[in-house]
């Protein structure tokens, strides 16, 4: 498994981070491992992969 040494802050309404937090927990997860899914969950749909060159266009939705 690979060791985590990079820290992301983030500032969110009071009110995304209640739905963050009862999101994680209705599957059983922290909130740092839910975020993290989710990001890895929308970067395979979007076909975003680690490497890539930043200035590529979005995908359309």
């Amino acid at each position: 498994m690979e060791r985590k040494t990079e820290t992301l802050n983030l500032r969110v309404s009071p009110e995304l981070k209640e739905l963050v937090r009862v999101a994680a927990a209705r599957e059983h997860r922290t909130i740092a491992n839910f975020v993290e899914v989710l990001v890895r969950e929308h970067c395979v749909r979007m076909g975003i992969g680690i490497g890539q060159e930043l200035t590529k266009q979005p995908l359309s939705r």
